[in-house]
């Protein structure tokens, strides 16, 4: 086997890993009321005076088309709103209504709570260590970009 295939476990443990933290994550979402790129939108766009789907789509990875559906059925439900950009009638903002403000009030926190209960055992070494490879690894694939 070629010094190349090494990297496969870690790509199989990354995968793992991102695969176990989604599920977690997705179940808690998902008894809150909501898919997980809706709290998505919600959770990037609290606590922000709105952004344009554009901003929206970077901060949150989700792609346009998927974008546009997920925004059109939380304006739907009253969360957002989409209002014409100040400088550039071509783009639009999206914010959070009211609603969507207490929505973001109530569940961002319950779900930060959940994910916390994950760390409760751990060090701050610990932590200092995980985040020390996550970042190298990030490296690993900035470089390749490049």
């Amino acid at each position: 086997m070629s010094q190349s295939a090494d990297f496969l476990p870690t790509m199989q443990a990354l995968v793992k890993c991102y695969q176990a933290f989604e599920a977690y994550s997705a179940a808690d979402i998902r008894a809150l009321g909501l898919t997980p790129p809706q709290f998505d939108v919600i959770a990037t766009l609290g606590n922000t005076p709105g952004m344009t789907s554009t901003e929206l789509g970077e901060k949150t990875l989700i792609t346009k088309g998927t974008l546009t559906g997920v925004v059109d059925r939380l304006a739907d439900r009253g969360w957002v709103k989409r209002t014409a950009h100040e400088s550039d009638r071509r783009c639009q903002i999206v914010r959070l209504t009211k609603a969507g403000e207490a929505l973001f009030a109530k569940v961002f926190p319950a779900h930060m709570a959940h994910l916390d209960a994950c760390f409760a055992g751990a060090s701050a070494a610990e932590h200092t260590r995980w985040q020390a490879a996550l970042r190298s690894l990030e490296q690993v694939f900035r470089k390749e970009t490049t």
